[in-house]
């Protein structure tokens, strides 16, 4: 069977065209993995501080406010311990605290009558005295007078201690009262940052030991990807350096910032997906995504979620590449970077 001169021909042009495809294709795969001049890249993970909402001290769990996933503020209440016997011992410093300041009371008195005393001791002696001087009275009445006034001397400054011991003893009362005001206060857990609950640890009605920890919650205000790069690359970035997270998936790109570089070298842990470089020494450095941004989208943060950061490192380069510069609708160029 032959074939005509027109289908060879047909057929040579889509020959060419299909290699011309191919070649235009490959060229474009090719490039679309290449970093700009200017830029390093890291694979890495959106990563956050975990914070562990635990007991102070060992106590029965009262109440847990929040379920797993729950945003929370600072200083919002998300558990309380039970405080029955804390109250108690509360009570009971408290009616120490009255008993000591009604002693204190008393000894005042007694230090006052104790200086009067003493007045009238010293009164004595020098009419003792004056008499002595006349021959009016004996040695012996003399003495008795100085002896007198020493004795009311002594037995005054003993009750200035007795004062100064009861009020210590307020001192006291009064820690013990603080103390347990602290610990009262301490069985209120409260979210020391903006966060996310990650676990709920224990339920009401468990009991914990000191240090216990009833929650897990993690720091939304700190919000960061790290990123391994070889000693070659490390050296010649900075902090404060910009840079661009791009999650896997996503349309956009998050700005972000250069907050560490580590000043030594370790194994790039295995969770980076890095295969040809985990044999390698790598620094980490740390890309910090602006609070700002994260508190307009806090709903939607997602630790874990994977992706590469890009560190530009000329502070004054030309314009993000075009992938790069798409951002969340509504955000500025920089979103506070």
């Amino acid at each position: 069977m032959k074939i005509s001169t027109r289908l060879k021909t047909v057929l040579i042009i889509l020959i060419i065209a299909v290699g011309v495809g191919s070649v235009t294709w490959y060229w474009r795969q090719s490039q679309s993995g290449k970093i700009p001049a200017g830029l390093l890249s890291g694979n890495g993970r959106i990563e956050s501080d975990q914070i562990d909402i635990s007991a102070k001290s060992s106590g029965r769990v009262q109440d847990v406010l929040v379920q797993e996933g729950d945003l929370v503020n600072t200083g919002q209440v998300l558990a309380k311990m039970d405080v029955t016997e804390l109250e108690a011992q509360r009570a009971k410093y408290v009616a120490d605290w009255t008993t000591a300041d009604a002693s204190r009371l008393e000894a005042q008195a007694t230090l006052i009558q104790r200086k009067a005393e003493l007045r009238f001791k010293e009164s004595n002696l020098q009419r003792a005295n004056s008499l002595a001087d006349k021959d009016a009275i004996s040695r012996q009445a003399q003495d008795e007078a100085q002896s007198e006034r020493d004795s009311a001397r002594a037995i005054l400054e003993a009750a200035g201690q007795v004062v100064v011991a009861k009020e210590r003893s307020i001192d006291a009362a009064k820690a013990l009262v603080d103390q347990i005001d602290a610990q009262i206060a301490d069985a209120t857990l409260r979210a020391p940052v903006d966060g996310r609950v990650l676990y709920r640890l224990a339920n009401p009605g468990e009991v914990v030991g000191a240090g216990g920890k009833v929650l897990t919650i993690v720091n939304l205000s700190e919000i960061y990807m790290e990123i391994y790069l070889p000693s070659e690359q490390a050296i010649r970035v900075s902090t404060g350096s910009q840079a661009r997270i791009v999650l896997d998936g996503a349309p956009f790109a998050l700005p972000a910032k250069v907050t560490f570089v580590s000043p030594d070298a370790q194994f790039t842990p295995k969770q980076v997906e890095t295969r040809s470089e985990r044999d390698k020494l790598m620094f980490r450095a740390k890309l910090r995504i602006p609070p700002s941004l994260v508190s307009r989208h806090i709903e939607h943060v997602k630790t874990g979620a994977r992706g590469v950061g890009y560190v530009r490192l000329d502070p004054n380069p030309p314009e993000w590449p075009e992938f790069l510069q798409v951002r969340l609708p509504g955000d500025p160029a920089d979103a506070g970077n």
